[in-house]
């Protein structure tokens, strides 16, 4: 059995270490829109054609659906805070390459290098479930997951103000200087989580799955340039759906694989991920309208005539709302579950984009919007992790967030896509510049609410909130379940984790191992050290047990397979122990 190891034992989590973590999560997602304000005038900038610079935009957004999921299994292998200081350092290298140059291929290696700090949201979300109480748990999830939106709703009015008084370079310096500030605050207040995923980094696994992801995604993002029906597009999508589906055989094989494929297959995480999706489009739909909107001339007889400056304030608080909207979300799900919280979340969106088909006349009406989407976007982005962490082992939450992330990515991606065709083919040609339409922006805003549609539907097949034992009780993550439950627990072990004095131990790893060698199973001790692990079937098992400070402890227990539980409490030594 691999040992468990840290470079740094992870004590009780400072106050600081949420805040720096979400601030993290929200210097990476800068990232995503440094751009975007200069978006029209990239050829120019790069002395290139419009269809080149757009690889400026693609190279980071492939870069960082590759990077997602591979950096949260390192994390989960290796340590979740070294991955994240990695994630950041290459995101600032990146960001200094295009602050000191202007030639296409170096600007794009810059931008492909900053992609990569995506992997910074899992690995955040990680570190949290590891290190912090059930009572703060919620709420943290909820602000980190959220920090993507934060992040690019408040880019969007700094860039433009950069970019419109300073040399566009200058977007880089700050966003590496916000890189290094962000390593300097993780080294200081964060510390390194315990836990440890059992086996080795998949290396083939990685690189099926990036030449997947490439596949599918490049289309996706190049396909209006190149067309939909050419043989480019096609063939890439051919390509990417053989390349992903001898990926998933080759997964399905292999002893520690980068994803594991029968994890994400259960129900809880199948629909979370696709549900995701449906968020990821409803989410980029609005960035790509508003900001247009605002800014094109009254003459046009639709547009609000507003500078850059002034439309990225108006949607600003997009961002904001959803940062604020954290707190509210974690009083709602110790209520009612994160599952309501998502489908409340997703009929806030659908509230918003009806109402904003008929609020678009105005740019206060444009604020309205912003604030019911950052709302309702805000509680379905803090969902989709406590839904995701529930239904995963601790070992792998860093990988089934990332995994979670990318769904969102790709939601985005395919948002990008689609609404770009939709507002290039209901354009207006005026002295041979396309000009956005009334009608463009109103089937935008429809093909956003039947994704949220699409959504609401499959947050329904998600399952529910179990009965429990103690109502006064909620359970944020799969473990906190388990203890919840631990009195119901009919066929498998239940006792405590207790230190060499006989004291409680918690949030000690607890791990199922079958006689094969493979781990049927896996919790956290709670305060009181109880814990409580079903057994998939009859038959002998070592329970292993792993807590900082303390020697390891492996003890050997047999099941009966009936539906009575074994009590077996585990007493750790406390210097070395031999099994």
């Amino acid at each position: 059995m691999t040992q468990t190891t840290t470079d740094r034992p992870a004590g009780r989590a400072s106050g600081s270490v949420v805040p720096v973590l979400a601030f993290a999560g929200i210097v990476v997602a800068v990232m995503q829109t440094l751009l975007v304000p200069v978006i029209k005038d990239l050829p120019q900038l790069l002395d290139t054609d419009p269809g080149n610079a757009t690889w400026v935009l693609t190279s980071t957004l492939l870069s960082g659906a590759v990077a997602t999921p591979i950096m949260g299994r390192l994390g989960d292998l290796y340590g979740k805070r070294r991955m994240l200081i990695l994630s950041l350092a290459v995101m600032v290298v990146g960001a200094l390459v295009s602050a000191l140059t202007s030639d296409l291929l170096l600007m794009i290696t810059g931008r492909t290098l900053q992609g990569f700090a995506m992997g910074a949201i899992p690995l955040g979300i990680g570190l949290m479930r590891d290190m912090l109480p059930r009572e703060r748990l919620g709420s943290a999830m909820a602000l980190m997951s959220s920090s993507i939106g934060v992040g690019g709703g408040l880019a969007l009015p700094a860039a433009a103000l950069v970019a419109q008084h300073a040399d566009w370079h200058a977007l880089f310096y700050g966003a590496a200087g916000l890189g290094v500030l962000s390593i300097t605050l993780t080294l200081l207040v964060v510390p390194e989580s315990p836990m440890r995923a059992e086996g080795s980094f998949d290396l083939l696994g990685a690189l099926g799955l990036s030449a997947g992801l490439v596949l599918f995604l490049l289309p996706i993002t190049k396909g209006s340039d190149w067309g939909w029906t050419s043989g480019t597009t096609l063939g890439l999508f051919g390509a990417a759906a053989v390349v992903l589906l001898l990926w998933g055989v080759m997964e399905l094989r292999v002893k520690a694989p980068l994803v594991d494929l029968r994890t994400t297959a259960r129900p809880a995480v199948l629909f979370t991920n696709l549900a995701s999706i449906m968020v990821g489009v409803s989410f980029y739909v609005v960035s790509l309208v508003l900001p247009q909107l605002l800014q094109l001339p009254k003459s046009t007889g639709y547009g609000l005539g507003q500078s850059m400056v002034v439309a990225g304030l108006l949607v600003a608080p997009l961002g904001l709302t959803m940062m604020f909207t954290a707190p509210v979300y974690a009083r709602l799900s110790a209520k009612y579950g994160p599952k309501v919280t998502l489908i409340l979340g997703l009929l806030i969106i659908a509230i918003g984009y009806g109402a904003g088909l008929g609020l678009m006349s105005a740019a206060w009406q444009s604020l309205v919007i912003s604030v019911l989407l950052g709302a309702g976007i805000g509680l379905a982005y803090s969902s989709l992790p406590a839904l995701i962490v529930g239904a995963v082992p601790a070992s792998e939450t860093g990988a089934a967030n990332g995994l979670n992330t990318l769904m969102r990515s790709i939601g985005t991606s395919v948002s990008s896509a689609v609404i770009g065709m939709v507002l290039a083919n209901t354009a207006n040609n005026v002295g041979g510049v396309a000009i956005p339409t009334m009608h463009g922006f109103r089937v935008s805003f429809l093909i956003a609410t039947a994704a949220v549609a699409v959504g609401l539907l499959l947050a329904l097949f998600l399952p529910g909130r179990r009965p429990a034992a103690h109502p006064q009780l909620r359970a944020s993550s799969e473990e906190e379940a388990n203890l919840e439950h631990a009195e119901a627990v009919l066929r498998g072990f239940r006792g405590r984790v207790l230190d060499a004095d006989g004291a409680p131990v918690a949030r000690a790893k607890v791990t199922l191992i079958d006689r094969r060698g493979r781990q049927a199973g896996a919790t956290l001790s709670a305060e009181d050290g109880g814990y409580a692990l079903t057994v998939p079937s009859q038959g002998s098992y070592v329970v292993a047990v792993r807590a900082p400070g303390h020697a390891p402890l492996a003890s050997s227990a047999t099941h009966a397979g009936d539906d009575r539980p074994v009590d077996l409490d585990l007493p750790l030594p406390g210097a070395t122990v031999r099994v």
